[in-house]
């Protein structure tokens, strides 16, 4: 019998796992914890376009576009751990909220809408 191969994310939440373990930080990982450390990193992704006419691609240069794939990944990781803390599979979570924003915004009535 073969074993299906691991998905990107839990790949990256047995990365995580192993990551916390090998520096007993289990223990500081509770979910609040995760949840307002990922709060922070959005704080600092948000700040890299700070003053930004708009964060288009032309405004980045090469160490800004650095800084925001590592503060990026920093919020995927600590997403990661805390959908893992609360056995959250974050794939069909993600494919379910698509199906229930699809039927609260249908594409033809709220096209060009910026308004909820």
């Amino acid at each position: 019998m073969t074993t299906a191969p691991l998905s990107d994310l839990q790949d990256l939440r047995d990365r995580t796992r192993q990551f916390a373990q090998a520096r007993d930080w289990e223990q500081f990982h509770t979910p609040k914890n995760l949840a307002m450390a990922l709060s922070v990193e959005v704080a600092e992704l948000a700040e890299h376009f700070q003053w930004l006419p708009t964060g288009a691609a032309a405004e980045l240069d090469d160490a800004k576009r650095t800084a925001i794939r590592h503060e990026l990944a920093d919020v995927l990781l600590y997403l990661v751990q805390l959908a893992d803390k609360l056995q959250v599979d974050l794939h069909a979570a993600a494919v379910d909220k698509m199906a229930l924003n699809a039927l609260k915004y249908p594409a033809d009535p709220v096209r060009s809408d910026l308004r909820k």
